[in-house]
This record gives structure tokens, C-alpha cells and sequence, in this order.
């Protein structure tokens, strides 16, 4: 016993000299493609290498803009890697020979790509994690649209699947977000002016993504993002006078597979403004198990577990004829703050109202402070 006390304490230590020795993340945020920040992060490379600090590229994409690419003399760059695949010769960040380079700070474009099948790792974004963990500082930049738990309100809003995304949690670790700021007039003047894209792209772009509606709704999205970053490193950094009750999440699921997502997706947002831990609860009733569920139900619901995982959640399956006294009993075991569920239409909302316990559920609440937040 008094050998794994000392196992475990060595291992605390080490958890926290690795920490003490991990890079500094800083990420450049913007509501769109030509906002600019590729464009800063190569001004700041200049101001940092003129201030002695040695920085290098590890990936940058300038997409031919002119300015941009301009800013690229004088900054030492680390030769990509070269992959064949399916018959072309393809480029990807080389990670190894920035670890193996290890300047102070690299900086690394587009943080939502997808890296070419065959690589170390699958999205760049655990590249990164990589290289930070190797004791080198990253400065790199994302738009918006490529947030995990936003998903499908940026498909609402633009009408476009966005493939390549992020969790929510590798801007949770950042050090600091800057935002990268324009109006929608600006951002739009910047389009004509064939500074996003080259004349052929224009017309289409302004028919489609590119319009002011759409690039306000965008805005609000990252301006929001960066004031959630802010809040939840003053909650961290700065000491509170007041302690307030830390939050803490409770997403309720069914295996209605479209509303669950929602309810996780959204409840992530949730947990990470109040930067809290959640809960996902997938309560199992006997209809529900084994071989008397259909497939399809099966596959979604293991997809939905997967995607609350890596949204940073908790999954707990319970199997209970009685629902809502299962939600009562994990809210008052886990020191749950706040009950999610779906809007009305849902079947886990159809069963709490069926029962009686639904007032005792609402007799809970009220003794407890607890907070019931039904989600659209």
C-alpha cells in the first residue's frame, strides 16, 4: 500500500514537471476564410525574431494572397514532409523534424486540417498537441465554423457541412485567443478586391458563403468564443472573494440519435463556458437492450457516446426501467447543478411526463437548486 502511495506521488511530480515544461498555445480565431490571420501570425513571427527569439514555420498556407505570401522572406521554414498516395505526391507538416529542430516557437496554419492517411496522427490539431508537448510554443489560427460542438449551427447558418473539425477542449487549452476581427462590409470589400480569392472564385463566393447576414451570425459566433476564453481564464487565474458553486452538467440522452447529438453538442458549449466538468446519461430500458434494438439505433447511439467523449464528457449507461428516478439519483450521487434534456418531441420527455416521479424530479430541483434546462 505504502508502494503505490509512492508510485502515485512520483507520478503526480512528473504529470507536473511535464506540464511546467509544455509550450505556450496561442490561437489566432476568425469567422472566415481572408479575415487575416495567417497574415498576423507572420507579423508577429517577424516582431518575435527580431526580438531574438528563434521561431520557425512548420506549416503555413498563404492561398497565393499576395501580402501574405510577401511576409514569408526571412522566416526560416522546416521543409514539409512528401507522402504518396493513391498514385500523388502529397505535402504534410513534417512533426518529427520540428521536434527534432526544436526552436522556442513554430508557428502551424490551419489547425482543422485532416492529414493524409498513413500519418502519425489523423488531424493536425494532435500535431500540435505533439509538438506542445515537446516543450515548443505554437502559434497557429482556426475559423469558427471548424468548432466541434458548433457544428451543425454553422451548417444552419451557411449551409455547408464543414468536414474538417476540431474539439472544443484544444482551444480550452490555449494560453490565449486573439481574435481576428472585420466587419462584414470589410470582409466583403476584401472579397472584391480579389483578396480571399483569385477573380474566377468571386461571384460565387458573394452568391454563397459571403453574405452579410451570414458573416454577422459568423462574428457573433467567434466574438462569443473569444469572451468564453477570457472568462474562463479569469475564473482560473484570478483568485475569487465569493465562492460560487462549481457547475457541473448533466446531458440526458435517448437513442433518438439527431436530438441526442444536439443535447451533447450543446451541452458541451455550456461546460465549457462555466469551464466545468458534464455528464452524458443514457438511461437503458429492457425494450432497449441487446439484441431488441436496432441496428442503426445501435450504431448512433455508440456514435454519439464516441462524440461526447471526445467533447471532453463523461459517459455513464445505466440500465433502469425508471428513468427519471435514475436521473435523480445520478444528479444527487454526481453533485450534478444542471439537468439537460431535449424539447418536448423527445422520447425520454414523453416518458418523465408519463410518470408520476416527474414531480418528484421537480421536487428535487427545487430542494437541491438545481437547474432543468430543456434544450431546443
Amino acid at each position: 500500500m505504502e508502494q503505490d502511495d509512492k508510485a502515485g506521488s512520483v507520478r503526480k511530480f512528473l504529470d507536473l514537471v511535464k506540464k511546467s515544461r509544455r509550450g505556450k498555445f496561442k490561437v489566432y480565431i476568425g469567422m472566415s476564410a481572408g479575415v487575416g490571420k495567417t497574415y498576423r501570425m507572420l507579423q508577429e513571427a517577424h516582431a518575435l525574431l527580431k526580438n531574438g527569439i528563434d521561431l520557425q514555420i512548420g506549416y503555413i498556407e498563404t492561398h497565393n494572397r499576395a501580402e501574405t505570401h510577401a511576409l514569408l522572406d526571412g522566416i526560416p521554414l522546416i521543409p514539409r514532409r512528401k507522402i504518396f498516395y493513391k498514385g500523388k505526391e502529397l505535402e504534410e507538416m513534417d512533426v518529427q523534424a520540428i521536434i527534432n529542430k526544436h526552436p522556442e516557437v513554430v508557428i502551424v496554419d490551419e489547425l482543422a486540417h485532416t492529414n493524409v492517411e498513413g500519418s502519425k496522427n489523423g488531424k493536425r490539431w494532435q500535431d500540435v498537441a505533439d509538438i506542445l508537448d515537446a516543450g515548443i510554443s505554437v502559434i497557429s489560427a482556426v475559423n469558427i465554423q471548424h468548432l466541434e460542438s458548433m457544428n451543425e449551427e454553422i451548417e444552419t447558418i451557411t449551409g455547408i457541412p464543414i468536414t474538417e473539425r476540431i474539439p472544443d477542449k484544444i482551444l480550452e487549452t490555449a494560453d490565449e485567443i486573439v481574435n481576428i476581427d472585420l466587419t462584414a462590409d470589410e470582409l466583403i470589400d476584401r472579397l472584391k478586391e480579389g483578396k480571399i480569392y483569385d477573380d474566377t472564385k468571386i461571384k460565387r463566393a458573394l452568391d454563397n458563403f459571403f453574405q452579410p447576414e451570414r458573416i454577422l451570425q459568423l462574428r457573433e459566433l467567434a466574438l462569443k468564443e473569444v469572451a468564453h476564453h477570457l472568462e474562463r481564464k479569469i475564473n482560473v487565474e484570478v483568485p475569487k472573494q465569493i465562492k460560487l458553486r462549481p457547475e457541473k452538467f448533466l446531458a440526458c440522452i435517448s437513442t433518438n440519435h439527431a436530438t441526442a447529438k444536439i443535447i451533447i453538442r450543446k451541452t458541451a458549449r455550456l461546460a465549457s463556458y462555466y469551464r466545468s466538468p458534464w455528464i452524458v446519461l443514457y438511461v437503458q430500458r429492457s425494450h432497449e437492450g441487446g439484441d431488441r434494438i436496432k441496428l442503426d439505433l445501435q450504431r448512433h447511439l455508440i456514435n454519439n457516446f464516441k462524440l461526447a467523449t471526445e467533447l471532453g464528457a463523461e459517459v455513464l449507461k445505466v440500465k433502469s426501467e425508471d428513468v427519471t428516478g435514475t436521473i435523480t439519483r445520478i444528479a444527487s450521487e454526481k453533485e450534478i447543478t444542471t439537468i439537460c434534456i431535449g424539447k418536448p418531441h423527445l422520447n425520454l420527455f414523453q416518458v418523465i411526463m408519463r410518470t408520476a416521479i416527474f414531480n418528484k424530479l421537480l421536487k428535487n430541483i427545487s430542494e437541491t437548486e438545481r437547474d432543468l434546462v430543456i434544450l431546443s
